[in-house]
């Protein structure tokens, strides 16, 4: 790719490789939402979820994944969307949707152990994206969220979406306030008025851009400093996918120490 390519190039280009990659390892997703009820919109018919991407890929696809990790991962100061220290070695970055089960899985189940074991020690910061696919309830819901993070109240409200599936009238106007209410959000007036607002559209479509570029087909799909890991994976997956990044991490950096001498 030409030095001169802007970063939106660059990033459709790494999107189109990494579109691949999770067709591959995006196994079993349409299978399971099947058995939940849920519509998945990416390939159907294939066998049994797989993990992330293998760790013996050579040089040019870890760059592939290096280069794809800079420009997903926002560390944006002060991120409402955000857990853990802006400069933790790991990032995951998380593509969900509001009416997703598989999505409400892994917040019930894998986050609070990886915030416990990993996030709380300053190795990963998980960083959410809005992408809804199922229509207009899960907009709403993901402009909510959005509007509960004005106030500081993001996670709250995420975590209660999510501790149930929710889907159509559930997400209603006023049931999404009801919600807020549950999640601590002191204004609910703002919060009804940044709902509908023009920076709540543009914020879930920053997001939706993001995800489309890349090749995400389905919900929830994740990256780990670039590796895609497709569906709501075993804890365990998400673990290794976690150590095995602050490895590499960890050993560039000591690579760079020792060349700096």
């Amino acid at each position: 790719m030409p030095a001169s390519a802007s970063p939106t190039r660059k990033l459709a280009a790494i999107g189109a490789i990494v579109a691949l990659v999770v067709a591959v390892v995006a196994l079993g997703i349409a299978v399971g939402k099947a058995v939940e009820g849920d519509r998945d919109p990416g390939p159907a018919g294939a066998p049994e979820a797989a993990a992330s991407a293998g760790s013996q890929e050579d040089p040019a696809q870890q760059k592939m994944f290096d280069d794809l990790a800079r420009q997903t991962s926002r560390r944006q100061e002060g991120d409402p969307l955000a857990k853990g220290r802006k400069d933790a070695p790991v990032v995951l970055v998380e593509y969900a949707d509001y009416q997703c089960s598989f999505c409400g899985r892994f917040t019930r189940e894998t986050q609070p152990e990886l915030i416990k074991k990993y996030v709380d020690a300053g190795t990963l910061r998980i960083e959410f994206r809005n992408f809804p696919v199922f229509g207009a309830d899960s907009e709403r819901a993901a402009r909510a969220s959005w509007a509960a993070g004005r106030q500081g109240r993001f996670w709250q409200l995420h975590d209660v979406l999510y501790a149930k599936t929710r889907k159509g009238a559930a997400l209603a106007e006023d049931e999404l306030v009801e919600l807020a209410r549950a999640g601590g959000v002191p204004d609910l007036d703002r919060f009804r008025d940044d709902l509908k607002s023009a920076g709540a559209e543009r914020a879930l479509k920053k997001d939706q851009d993001e995800g489309y570029r890349l090749g995400v087909q389905s919900t929830p799909s994740f990256l780990v400093n670039g590796r895609p890991v497709a569906g709501a994976q075993p804890t365990e997956v998400f673990a290794q996918a976690v150590e095995d990044a602050a490895a590499r991490a960890h050993a560039k950096g000591a690579k760079g120490a020792g060349a700096g001498k």
